[in-house]
């Protein structure tokens, strides 16, 4: 049987089943009895849950009182899903670049001669 894993950082996890409340992964300090170390845990149904009986739980990467908690033993898989980059690329397309890079601005002499142009009329 595989070894449980935090699904935070990946790190081993040595403790003996019934997991108490306050256990926490002994690198990174998270909560280990929490909806994203359990082996009923699954994004992808409404509840996160595929056990049924379960209450619902507001914060699943915290600790809580669910008593249908058991440790997942399914290999650990690094989260891809990077919010805050995905975010900044976003931002970065909608107003055109990344913070810190200022778009090209014409020198001010060109600034100047643009406002005594003569523009030119109107053609019918």
């Amino acid at each position: 049987m595989p070894a449980s894993v935090c699904r935070a950082c990946g790190t081993p996890l040595a403790i003996e089943e019934p997991i108490p409340r306050d256990a926490e992964c002994p690198n990174c300090g998270h909560d280990v009895r929490a909806c994203v170390n359990c082996r009923h845990y699954d994004p992808r149904l409404h509840n996160s849950c595929r056990e049924t009986e379960a209450d619902p739980v507001e914060d699943r990467h915290r600790r809580n009182f669910c008593e249908f908690f058991q440790l997942s033993r399914e290999p650990w898989v690094p989260s891809t899903d990077d919010r805050e980059s995905d975010a900044r690329r976003k931002l970065d397309q909608l107003f055109g670049g990344a913070p810190g890079e200022t778009p090209p601005q014409p020198s001010a002499r060109d600034r100047l001669e643009g406002l005594f142009k003569k523009k030119p009329p109107d053609e019918p």
